[in-house]
């Protein structure tokens, strides 16, 4: 594409580059504090990869395929012996639907807090000036007094994989699946992985997912993980832990999986879903003063400020927690730092987990083999999901809530969820846990009275049976 002629650069207070939570987050607080604010984003809507190809339309996908599961298991409709059934082209349809939903409501976020869009990609042609190349090919440049980076971060590609084949697919390009496979590899067990492999089952297609560690999501407490592997293979997905490819085979109708060990096994498609690298490429860093580290990430202080002090960067392009609600937080805490010289806010020190499996999973807090590493003499409440009524009525029946606490204070040391809303059911104890002193003690769940019947009451149950095991 041939470069036009650059215009005369157009100067802002703040600009910020990519649209995702990050970028929203800094830009609203930063009009609202009457900052003239301009957003750079490379695709004509705005939302970044968190609305169009990551936590919005898979968790999408995820929630439509768990409604069919629920229809098809329940009693009322299988007596009636009819089985609903789709495919993963089809369902995709209602994630479009729910990405268009959220462009609208995002874009109207910029529109009424008067924050300029500048649709382009972006890089630093100085410290404090960028370009623009838009779609036609026009160069556009404007200056900044300062500088957000919000690019997020995009899917890992090996070099020796061939990414081009329409049998290969990357957690982004998997969108664009339009065959319907009956047999699915999923390459890298992290948590989209994991989510994916849990899609695919739900519409019946046969999963292998490949796991390149010894143990299914090992940062989960151990006994959480252990019930997403039981589940998995209850559920008919092959596990293959501690395996790495040597060759990934594309061929006319699918891929060939060779493996390490000398496995390999045949499947329609394949999806790669083994880390993601930050956003950095095109970004020319260097004329800025910067440079990112091998996975593409940028360090940043306390205040999300990289080592120039004019510019900013949050949400997956700094790494970890590298998730939507703690990016769009960032945004906010940048904001601070820019209106007022240094930011008072920051983010919580245990960012709950949130991991869209069928069945769901979510924690915050230590796990017991953390505990057990520090020495901290702590005790375990259950509740098991099939024991409730809410749960029962639900046909909810597979999950568990576990609470661990200090075994002569009761102090609250972690909370871990697996089941059904487990992303939902977490929030009640993160509120209790994020207390200070007396408050965030066993008693509370104890002495509370919970609507009944609800998946709540699950907080009390476990909390009378972490009690019993005193002595």
């Amino acid at each position: 594409m041939s470069k036009k002629n650059s215009t005369s650069a157009c100067h802002f207070d703040v600009i910020i580059i990519g649209s995702g939570p990050g970028g929203e987050g800094a830009a609203m607080g930063l009009t609202k504090a009457g900052f003239r604010v301009a957003v750079v984003e490379k695709e004509e809507t705005v939302g970044g990869g968190c609305t169009h190809w990551g936590t919005i339309p898979s968790k999408a996908l995820r929630h439509t395929v768990s409604r069919i599961i629920e229809f098809n298991q329940s009693p009322i409709y299988t007596n009636d012996s009819r089985y609903l059934h789709s495919t993963f082209s089809a369902i995709l349809s209602h994630a479009q639907s729910v990405i268009s939903k959220q462009t609208r409501m995002r874009q109207g976020f910029y529109d009424r807090n008067s924050c300029s869009i500048l649709h382009g990609k972006a890089r630093f042609s100085g410290p404090n000036e960028v370009e623009i190349i838009t779609k036609d090919g026009n160069v556009e440049k404007f200056t900044a007094d300062k500088f957000v980076i919000s690019t997020g971060s995009h899917p890992y590609q090996p070099k020796d994989v061939d990414f081009k084949h329409p049998r290969i697919y990357d957690s982004d390009s998997i969108l664009s699946l339009k065959h319907d496979p009956q047999h699915v590899i999923v390459y890298g067990a992290g948590v989209i992985g994991v989510e994916y492999a849990s899609i695919f089952r739900g519409l019946g297609i046969k999963v292998d997912l490949i796991n390149t560690r010894n143990r299914l999501l090992s940062f989960l407490d151990n006994e959480i993980s252990d019930s997403l592997s039981y589940h998995f293979w209850n559920s008919g997905v092959l596990i293959r832990n501690d395996e790495i490819y040597s060759k990934i085979e594309g061929t006319d109708d699918g891929v060939i999986l060779h493996l390490e060990s000398g496995k390999k096994m045949k499947a329609d498609c394949l999806l790669f879903a083994n880390g993601r690298s930050g956003n950095t490429a095109y970004l020319n860093l260097k004329a800025a003063g910067l440079k990112a580290d091998a996975r593409g990430q940028i360090k940043v202080n306390d205040n999300y400020c990289t080592e120039v002090e004019h510019i900013y960067a949050v949400g997956d392009v700094i790494g970890y927690p590298s998730l939507a609600s703690a990016a769009y937080d960032q945004g906010r805490i940048v904001a601070q730092a820019i209106t007022e010289g240094k930011a008072q806010g920051r983010l919580i020190d245990h960012i709950p987990t949130g991991i869209y499996t069928i069945p769901e999973i979510s924690s915050v807090g230590k796990t017991e083999q953390e505990l057990t590493a520090d020495k901290i003499p702590y005790e375990v409440g259950r509740a098991q999901f099939k024991h409730l009524a809410r749960a029962q009525i639900a046909g909810m029946d597979v999950g568990s809530l576990k609470i661990l606490f200090h075994r002569e204070t009761k102090e609250i040391l972690g909370i871990h969820c697996f089941g059904e809303r487990a992303a939902e059911i977490i929030h009640i104890g993160q509120a209790i846990f994020e207390q200070k002193g007396e408050g965030n003690t066993l008693d509370y769940f104890i002495n509370t009275t919970f609507n009944y019947p609800t998946m709540a009451e699950a907080y009390r149950v476990a909390a009378l049976n972490g009690l019993n095991r005193l002595f």
